[in-house]
């Protein structure tokens, strides 16, 4: 397992649409792991494979680590089979947009057929939280960040300050 660096907005890799992984092999397993150990360090409860530049459709969840206890769920190739029509109401962040927050509505259920681990076939019905995480880790896979939910005003001011973090990192001498 190996830590990796996580993208930030603005960065064009993170609009790219990710590709279906044809097999479940050693290296795919290995990505899985590492995203895992990343988003574990980061610290974060979702993590998608676009993030650390790899346009694959694999993401990884973990909604009980703040309880000390970890319980990691990892989706290979997910499609929701089906949503629902009432929406929740969740106050999202992201390790690519860091330090920001929105509240963001999305469908409260839905249903996720996915590869495991192992690449045997799963299907899980989520809600609530769940859901959330599934759906905003998802449109990663889609180029799509919680912030293109918002209102352009808000959308361009976000990415303006995230550029200007970023050039100060850059200026950094060592």
């Amino acid at each position: 397992m190996a830590l990796k660096q996580i993208l930030t907005e603005p960065n064009k890799i993170l609009r790219e649409k990710s590709l279906p992984v044809d097999k479940v092999d050693e290296d795919v397993q290995k990505l899985i792991d590492d995203l895992l150990e990343t988003m574990y360090a980061a610290p974060g409860i979702g993590l998608a494979a676009i993030q650390i530049g790899i346009p694959k459709r694999v993401i990884v969840l973990d909604i009980a680590q703040k309880d000390g206890q970890k319980n990691p769920i990892c989706f290979i190739n997910p499609e929701i089979i089906e949503k629902s029509i009432n929406n929740s109401t969740y106050e999202e962040g992201c390790l690519s947009v860091p330090g920001q927050f929105a509240e963001i509505d999305r469908p409260d259920k839905c249903y996720v057929k996915y590869l495991d681990y192992h690449g045997q076939p799963k299907e899980i019905k989520a809600e609530g939280m769940l859901a959330t995480c599934i759906q905003h880790e998802m449109d990663h896979l889609e180029g799509i960040l919680f912030i293109d939910y918002l209102s352009r005003l808000k959308k361009s001011m976000i990415i303006k300050k995230l550029s200007k973090q970023k050039k100060a990192i850059e200026r950094i001498v060592v």
